[in-house]
């Protein structure tokens, strides 16, 4: 007997959300939009694709392979878009190139990107030449970079607030809000010498693993189309892993660095709260402080998410300008040697069971660490079912009264996905102060005891599934328990690509399967979701996670994975 997601679906939450009348008013604002995002790309940049792109996600076509395969960039332009950022900044800074000539070879490779996947919610390609042109100016006349990113291209997500542009995080309502100034993430990557150019899409509530919104639409998959990129940092997913930026940043409260790095094939880190400013943009979580969402990277290389790290802390000093963040600097820490790292491998959280890809890079991963002499251990999940009961809760303690505010001032029809976000923990109720002390309390001894539980088996680092699954289909993705338990812990975790793609010919369920016993509901609609042919092509990543304030030692922990996995 199969299981739908309607089930899920409580619709007494969903009362006072969708208004057509209202959301008609709206419309003519919407269509504008889209129009001048259409014509924000230059006329030189636009493609041509082999088909629609209805037939192109049906046929699971490789945005990456196009990219690279047909022509529409220059070998110049691809040169440059793939250096490393350490690489650019030092012929930036020694005139090697021009902040100009960098700048143009990822405009246009984002505006590729653009339209592939439908990964931009803004595009300002002028204001970014200028800006690029500035720092030419600034280097030839001081002969010195304005700062340790002088230069270098950089993508946001577009929830974060952005000076005298709209700012609508996903929300029909909020595209009459235009900020004053930036958020100071923002602010302080432009201090340090960042050009920016592309602003990335998200979700309709920016609480799914997924993309979909009544403004943009739905971002795709680079690698296959007709799958999702992952959310809520979808955009940034997409751009990144298509080379249309060097460094992306996204924003993360129960997945959404993590998942679209993930699924779209690059990687991304979830940082310990308080170390990378989240002050200034839209979202529905102002003033809550039992799940804290953070800001972080998103690169094609675990030394670019270090270099960000290190210069943003170092250099940016955001908490000169943020004073709720910890004044921490970024820590050099060297690369581990493998036979004094010991990695906890925590193959399933006891909630949903990992798909047969998964299963395959773990199995992979186990045997690239052993080989290198890395110390592999079982690592066993601890109360993962209070930990995922009790962040759905923290998500909606406020009973969606934020939520609601920004959905129904439009009247915006509501995605599949937002219908059962606003219905998990205890959907419409509201928490009393009393009942969220209790939540917070539990989160606590979540923290204290996978602390105590890492000292004594003396793990570094648990490697585990991000998802249950690789890049989910459009709208079909509802767990998120591998990585919203590392939000509850507030433990800094970062998706890594371990090289392999899945494989429709070996990664199939096992004979075991068939009489597999589901243990909830949500494992069942999960496992139902995997039919093998529809994920060919997709990249598979795991994650990985450590203790609070050691995400120096992750990331470099991380550099020993992706070069055992045979990555970078």
């Amino acid at each position: 007997m199969t299981i739908s997601y309607s089930e899920f679906i409580k619709e007494a939450h969903l009362e006072g959300f969708e208004d057509s009348e209202k959301y008609r008013a709206w419309e003519p604002k919407i269509k504008k939009y889209r129009e001048k995002l259409v014509n924000s790309i230059p006329e030189e940049f636009k493609i041509t694709l082999p088909t629609d792109v209805a037939e192109l996600q049906e046929k699971g076509f490789n945005g990456v392979d196009f990219l690279y395969k047909s022509g529409v960039l220059s070998s110049k332009e691809i040169e440059i878009t793939d250096m490393s950022a350490s690489d650019l900044l030092g012929q930036m800074a020694s005139s090697e190139l021009s902040a100009e000539e960098v700048f143009k070879a990822f405009a246009h490779r984002a505006c590729v990107a653009h339209q592939l996947t439908n990964c931009a919610a803004e595009i300002f390609y002028d204001e970014g030449l200028e800006r690029a042109r500035s720092l030419d100016k600034y280097l030839k006349e001081k002969g010195t970079t304005i700062g340790p990113l002088h230069g270098l291209p950089i993508s946001l997500k577009e929830q974060m607030n952005y000076a005298k542009k709209t700012t609508h995080g996903g929300y029909v309502s909020q595209l009459t809000n235009v900020p004053e100034k930036h958020g100071i993430t923002t602010q302080v990557l432009e201090n340090l010498g960042a050009v920016f150019y592309v602003r990335t899409n998200q979700p309709q509530s920016l609480m799914h693993l997924d993309s979909n919104n009544n403004v943009t639409g739905a971002t795709r998959n680079p690698y296959h189309l007709g799958l999702s990129p992952g959310g809520s940092s979808s955009g940034e997913g997409a751009i990144v892993t298509l080379g249309g930026s060097s460094i992306g940043v996204g924003t993360d409260i129960g997945g959404s660095i993590r998942g679209p790095a993930a699924f779209s094939g690059c990687h991304g880190l979830r940082p310990t709260s308080k170390r990378v400013s989240t002050s200034g943009g839209v979202s529905s979580g102002m003033g809550q402080e039992s799940v804290l969402a953070v800001a972080g990277p998103l690169a094609r290389t675990i030394d670019e998410i270090d270099l960000f790290m290190k210069n943003y802390l170092n250099a940016g000093k955001p908490w000169e300008l943020d004073g709720s963040l910890v004044p921490m600097k970024w820590r050099d820490v060297p690369v581990p040697e493998p036979q004094k790292l010991t990695v906890g491998i925590m193959c399933d959280d006891g909630l949903v069971k990992p798909s047969p890809p998964i299963v395959r890079a773990l199995k992979f991963a186990s045997e690239k660490l052993k080989a290198a002499g890395v110390n592999v251990v079982d690592f066993k999940p601890i109360k993962t079912d209070v930990a995922s009961d009790t962040v759905l809760k923290m998500y909606n303690c406020d009973g969606n009264e934020k939520q609601r505010q920004l959905l129904s001032a439009s009247g915006e029809p509501l995605t599949e996905l937002t219908k059962y976000i606003l219905s998990q923990g205890d959907g419409s109720k509201p928490y009393s102060v009393q009942q969220n002390r209790v939540l917070n309390f539990i989160r606590d001894g979540l923290r204290t005891e996978y602390t105590e539980a890492m000292v004594k088996q003396k793990v570094d680092i648990i490697l585990c599934p991000t998802y249950n699954n690789v890049a989910p289909r459009p709208e079909k993705i509802f767990n998120w328990s591998y990585t919203s338990l590392f939000n509850a812990l507030d433990f800094p975790s970062l998706s890594l690509q371990t090289g392999l793609f899945q494989d429709p010919s070996i990664d199939t369920w096992d004979d075991g399967h068939k009489n597999y016993v589901f243990r909830n509901d949500l494992e069942k609609l999960e496992c139902a979701l995997y039919n093998p042919v529809l994920f060919k092509g997709a990249p598979i990543a795991l994650q990985v996670a450590t203790r609070r304030y050691f995400d120096e030692e992750l990331v470099a922990a991380s550099k020993l994975l992706v070069k055992l996995f045979g990555t970078k």
